[in-house]
């Protein structure tokens, strides 16, 4: 199974979750970390991803040459100038127009709310991430 997790600025929520993969799922997964920027992708290879890929035009064209089973993300990675900007017009369609499964981290920021999210802690999401990904394995 491959999977890709994109982050950005110092990537703590692209480390938990790598890091969480590793610990439950352990080697039977390829991890890209698609950062933003070379601290990013330098921080999520260090939590226990197989390769780094960093910017705008590296991640836009990983995106489009590279078939995946998901990609794991804050919702800023599908909205041009999320993640404090970090995230490019270009990176959020690249990201939306992948063929594969995007699990959405619903950080409730810059105005978005998705209702139904109110009550649910980070950790609590990656776990139902990390469960979906088990049983898709199968």
């Amino acid at each position: 199974m491959k999977i890709a997790v994109l982050d950005a600025q110092g990537a703590g929520l692209g480390q938990t979750i790598i890091k969480k993969i590793r610990k439950e799922i352990s080697l039977d997964v390829y991890i890209t970390a698609l950062g933003t920027n070379a601290i990013a992708t330098s921080n999520m290879v260090r939590a226990g991803a197989n390769v780094g890929i960093s910017g705008e035009n590296a991640i836009c064209s990983f995106c489009m040459t590279n078939k995946i089973d998901s990609v794991i993300g804050p919702i800023g990675m599908i909205c041009s100038g999320g993640i404090n900007g970090e995230i490019t017009p270009v990176i959020a369609k690249s990201i939306f127009n992948m063929d594969c499964t995007k699990y959405i981290i619903p950080l409730q920021k810059h105005g978005i709310y998705i209702p139904g999210t109110r009550n649910l802690q980070i950790k609590d999401i990656i776990e139902e991430i990390v469960l979906d990904i088990k049983s898709n394995m199968s």
